[in-house]
């Protein structure tokens, strides 16, 4: 088979890259187009050394900082990539990818990391802390989305076969498309990472500093509670985030792969607060036999195995007693969830996370974070495009 593998943006090496990345490792022959690549030479070994075909957008005026302005020409520019002789197109989607024109007797295959949050259900609060949730941008803002919402059920009539990151998206895409999907967790590269288990007095905030990350909920939360803070990641919030930490809260930026690690292994546990559509992060933390505290929404629910919260909440319960409970019932709890994305709510969950924190067993953790191994995604993925082509070509 030709095969194509198309992807939105190569502008970090993030979570949907490295699927992305996963993929066309597994078929070093096919081409790869993306709407824009300003990848930095020390993340492109999963190219194999690859040329990357570009959109018209990758030359348009500051492309690499502001490529989310260009978001109304992504369909148009998707739609310009010639794919009329490929056999088999994959795509790694999350805006716009999935919108390619395909032709008759092509298979169309999409990895949906999620339909564009931003048009969907994240509408109102995407308006929100933009700034645009009133006056004329608004109002120019929510057409667009509209006309977005359109297309993109449109073009999702385009795709054979859905594959969803997790059953949290799957409800996504046949809410938002109407179309059944299989589910394939990505890859987490759980062999990179080793357990450790003398933890240090600091808890551990992972992420991009972007508004649904929730970053500054997590650092006004601690910056209340006192309690030592590392934070890692940079972003167009940092200023912002930076702002609301106290002399207990350490904003780091970002770091290279093995420093990050080292925190993750050595902190009490990862603080996470976004409603997040898989989330690599709290697994590459079970992985190291750290603990997670988490909003308990979206993908985290499918990788972080929370103690029950009716247990938990009980204020009279002795911790003996709770001890006994989980014991008898055979569980083997990775995290905690809070229920809302308030500083409150998080102290909260902090607070309880404290007097049980004895209670997680690094080992157990360990074995979680196991089933999303990058091995089990070549197995699972690759069998699924097997099935899904078979005779076809």
């Amino acid at each position: 088979m030709k095969t194509a593998i198309v992807h939105e943006w190569l502008i970090t090496y993030a979570g949907s890259e490295r699927v992305f990345g996963r993929i066309a490792g597994l078929y070093p022959e096919a081409d790869i187009f993306s709407l824009l690549d300003f990848l930095p030479e020390s993340d492109r070994d999963f190219i194999l050394g690859r040329n990357v075909t570009t959109s018209f957008i990758q030359r348009f005026p500051m492309a690499r900082e502001k490529y989310r302005g260009y978001l109304p020409l992504m369909p148009l520019a998707v739609k310009g990539f010639d794919l009329s002789g490929y056999d088999l197109i994959i795509t790694s989607s999350h805006t716009a990818a999935k919108g390619v024109r395909k032709y008759p007797g092509q298979i169309h295959i999409c990895y949906c990391h999620t339909p564009m949050r931003y048009i969907w259900d994240l509408q109102n609060q995407y308006l929100k802390e933009s700034g645009f949730d009133s006056g004329i941008r608004g109002l120019i803002l929510r057409a667009l989305f509209s006309r977005l919402r359109k297309w993109d059920v449109s073009t999702s009539k385009n795709v054979d076969h859905f594959i969803a990151n997790s059953n949290y998206i799957k409800g996504r895409i046949k809410k938002a498309y109407g179309r059944d999907s299989v589910v394939i967790y990505p890859p987490v590269d759980v062999a990179n990472f080793e357990v450790n288990e003398k933890k240090e007095d600091f808890f551990i905030a992972v992420s991009r500093m972007v508004p649904y990350k929730k970053m500054g909920l997590i650092v006004e939360a601690f910056s209340e509670m006192g309690l030592p803070l590392i934070v890692i990641g940079d972003g167009p919030d940092f200023g912002k985030v930076k702002r609301k930490a106290r002399k207990n809260i350490e904003l780091m930026g970002h770091l290279k792969a093995d420093v990050l690690k080292m925190y993750m292994q050595k902190a009490r546990a990862l603080v996470f607060a976004a409603e997040e559509d898989f989330g690599i992060v709290p697994v590459e933390a079970q992985a190291c036999g750290t603990p997670v505290i988490a909003f308990g929404r979206g993908g985290v629910r499918e990788t972080v195995i929370p103690i029950n919260n009716l247990e938990v909440e009980s204020e009279k319960l002795e911790l003996k007693t709770l001890n006994s409970q989980i014991a008898t019932r055979n569980l083997s709890p990775t995290g905690i969830f809070f229920n809302e994305q308030t500083p409150s709510a998080l102290i909260d969950a902090v607070r309880k996370f404290e007097k049980i924190e004895g209670r997680f067993n690094p080992y157990n953790l360990r074995k979680n974070a196991e089933r999303f191994s990058k091995e089990r995604f070549d197995k699972e993925f690759s069998s699924f495009i097997n099935e899904k082509t078979a005779g076809l070509f």
